[in-house]
């Protein structure tokens, strides 16, 4: 699914216009990202959390030429699935 899919979809499950909710996807969105380039983390119980996460600087390898090269820390946008969204995903199977 994609974007504009995403937006029809929300349209016509909340009855609101294609407009209304693909500004509220963008709002959503905006918001998220904000708050995680803040340092907070953002849960939605039952789907998930977004955060930020600290990679550590390394050393990495230059695929063309081999030499090594290093790496600064960063700071990556991270996402945790939350429990009703996994089983929502991969059901577990019925034990015999």
């Amino acid at each position: 699914m994609n974007k504009s899919e995403l937006i029809e979809a929300l349209s016509v499950k909340t009855d609101v216009s294609k407009a209304a909710a693909g500004k509220s996807i963008d709002a959503l969105i905006e918001l998220i990202t904000a708050s995680v380039a803040k340092g907070d983390d953002v849960t939605l119980i039952g789907f998930g959390t977004f955060k930020p996460s600290k990679r550590a600087a390394r050393t990495g390898k230059n695929p063309k030429t081999g030499e090594a090269l290093k790496i600064a820390a960063t700071t990556v946008p991270t996402f945790k699935a939350g429990t009703a969204f996994k089983a929502a995903v991969a059901p577990k199977k019925k034990k015999k």
